[in-house]
């Protein structure tokens, strides 16, 4: 897998946290660094130990799979991709996730952003992908989104939420697609 296709899937996967953090921004009265920076920090590492959590996962069943992996990579990444859009394009307003930068609403807020880097690491055991650049671009373009994300909530208002989400899911649909035409194109 290409450095390309890494940023691409690792600005995807930092979109829900993103508006997240959005979210964050916006229940804020006055914006802190402080609050911004730990914001990124938790979102960050959970977006970087997931893939790296399923990455090991998948690398115990690719043997086994190696006949169907690029469909599995691409089922799981399109799965990701489209659940982002219709939650991006949905008509109900979700509830902001609000002031509270407290450790315990941080790694909540974490681990539930996170869950599709978990299946984007299980196909990472069956592509050609250097786990750990992969885990380090992912996390620290998280973080920054994140930080980014805050400060943004904080100044521009609730508008950038359902484009983060709706970007986020093309994303993701756009490096599934790919997946499955250079596996048959090449493979």
């Amino acid at each position: 897998m290409s450095v390309y296709a890494l940023w691409a899937i690792a600005f995807g996967l930092s979109m829900d946290a993103f508006a997240v953090s959005i979210c964050k921004g916006l229940a804020c009265s006055s914006f802190q660094w402080r609050n911004a920076l730990k914001t990124g920090v938790y979102f960050g590492a959970f977006q970087a130990g997931m893939p790296l959590l399923g990455f090991l996962l998948g690398v115990q069943f690719s043997e086994t799979i190696k006949e169907v992996d690029h469909w599995l990579s691409f089922g799981l990444l399109s799965l990701i991709g489209v659940n982002m859009l219709k939650e991006a394009l949905s008509k109900k307003d979700e509830p902001c996730a609000g002031t509270d930068f407290s450790a315990k609403s941080l790694f909540a807020l974490g681990l539930a952003t996170s869950i599709d880097a978990l299946a984007v690491g299980v196909s990472f055991a069956f592509l050609s992908v250097d786990i750990w650049s992969a885990v380090a671009i992912i996390g620290l373009i998280t973080m920054a989104m994140c930080i980014v994300g805050v400060k943004s909530g904080h100044l521009l208002g609730a508008k950038l939420k359902s484009k983060a989400e709706l970007l986020g899911g093309l994303i993701l649909i756009g490096i599934a697609i790919s997946i499955l035409i250079e596996h048959h194109a090449f493979g």
